[in-house]
C-alpha cells in the first residue's frame, strides 16, 4: 500500500519535499539540477542538446538573474544562477525549463513534456565558493564518463571563461 503524505499520493511526496523549505532570495546563487520527464536521454540528440542550450543564458528568461555556469547531461542540466530582485526562483526555473523544452522539442519534431515537475536547489553560503561549485558542474560530463577532457564536450559554459 502507498504512503500518503498529507492527502498526497505517495508518487507526488517526492515533490513536497523538494519544496520544503525552499527560498527565493534576491542576489543569493543557487545550484539548481532539472531532469528530464522519467530520465529520459533526450539531450544525447545533439539538435534537442543545441537548442536547449540556447536558451540557458536567454536574457529575456533570466530577467535580472545571471546564468554562471551550466551543463546539459543526456538527462538533466545543471545550472549556476544568481537570482536577480525581479524574478522568483521558480518563476526562473520554469522559464528555462519550458522554454528549453519548447525548442528542444521543435528540433525533434516532437510535442509533450521533456522535463520532469520538480527541481533541486541548493542555496550557496557566503562561504561556499562560487568558482569551485561551477567547476564542480561542468565536470559532470567527466565523471560521467562522457569524456576524457572537458572540452571535448560542447554542452557547458562559465562566466569565467
Amino acid at each position: 500500500m502507498r504512503a500518503k503524505l498529507q492527502g498526497m499520493p505517495a508518487s507526488h511526496s517526492g515533490h513536497r519535499a523538494l519544496r520544503k523549505g525552499r527560498a527565493s532570495l534576491p542576489n543569493h546563487v543557487y545550484h539548481l539540477t532539472v531532469a528530464t520527464l522519467r530520465r529520459a536521454p533526450v539531450f544525447a540528440d545533439h539538435r534537442a542538446a543545441r537548442a536547449a542550450c540556447r536558451r540557458f543564458e536567454d536574457a529575456a528568461l533570466l530577467g535580472d538573474a545571471r546564468m554562471l555556469a551550466w551543463v546539459l547531461m543526456p538527462d538533466h542540466a545543471h545550472w549556476l544562477l544568481e537570482l536577480g530582485e525581479s524574478k522568483s526562483l521558480q518563476k526562473v526555473v520554469e522559464s528555462l525549463k519550458s522554454f528549453s523544452a519548447l525548442d528542444a522539442n521543435i528540433a525533434l519534431g516532437r510535442r509533450g513534456a521533456l522535463w520532469g515537475r520538480a527541481y533541486h536547489d541548493r542555496g550557496l553560503r557566503h562561504e561556499d565558493d562560487v568558482a569551485a561549485v561551477a567547476r564542480y558542474i561542468v565536470a559532470n560530463p567527466l565523471r560521467a564518463g562522457l569524456v576524457r577532457h572537458i572540452g571535448q564536450y560542447p554542452y557547458w559554459n562559465a562566466t569565467w571563461l
